[in-house]
């Protein structure tokens, strides 16, 4: 049998994994095949999770908002105090700045997000009491929504556990990869 990318051969039944055709682009030997297929499903699991993010607030506010706009309202209410744009550059792992203040701005016109200080003293952003509301509504659709779904998987704590280590380790190596281009990058 020839490989194939389809999921069933028409007169073996189901393909095997062996059968499947793993050739990227991208990739030459194993490790970078499966290097690519990880990159690949972060890019879905990515899509997906911003799209979850969205429709929950969504769900919980009314707000039309994207996953990362979101991921900055439950940065700030983190443990319940105030931060700074810097803090919430640092705690999100992103540098577009501008795109920060976008967001911000938008959650601050939606009433959910306060701006407090000034350019001298330091502006720090906190929620707001329909800010906390909401938030607390989104925990609640999380849990009911998507935490009574994963609670099918058999012993998920183990797994989402040795999940974010691994990906705390990748987007480490990821960081310093994207440095070393940066730093010998041509004119």
């Amino acid at each position: 049998m020839g490989k194939t990318s389809d999921t069933h051969s028409e007169s073996a039944g189901p393909t095997r994994s062996a059968d499947l055709d793993r050739r990227w682009h991208l990739a030459e030997a194993p490790l970078e095949v499966r290097l690519t297929e990880l990159e690949y499903a972060l890019m879905r699991a990515f899509e997906s999770f911003g799209r979850w993010q969205a429709e929950c607030l969504a769900l919980s506010s009314g707000l039309q908002a994207s996953g990362p706009e979101n991921a900055l309202l439950h940065v700030v209410r983190m443990n319940d105090r105030p931060k700074s744009v810097k803090e919430l550059a640092r705690l999100t792992n992103r540098e577009d700045i501008p795109n920060i203040q976008y967001g911000l701005r938008k959650l601050i016109k939606a009433g959910l997000v306060m701006r407090e200080g000034a350019s001298r003293t330091g502006v720090v952003y906190s929620v707001t009491e329909e800010g906390r509301a909401v938030t607390d509504r989104y925990a609640r659709a999380r849990r009911e929504l998507l935490v009574s779904l994963l609670a099918r998987i058999g012993e998920p704590e183990a797994s989402f556990t040795d999940a974010a280590q691994m990906l705390d380790l990748v987007s480490g190596i990821y960081d310093r990869a994207a440095l070393t281009a940066a730093t010998h990058r041509r004119a």
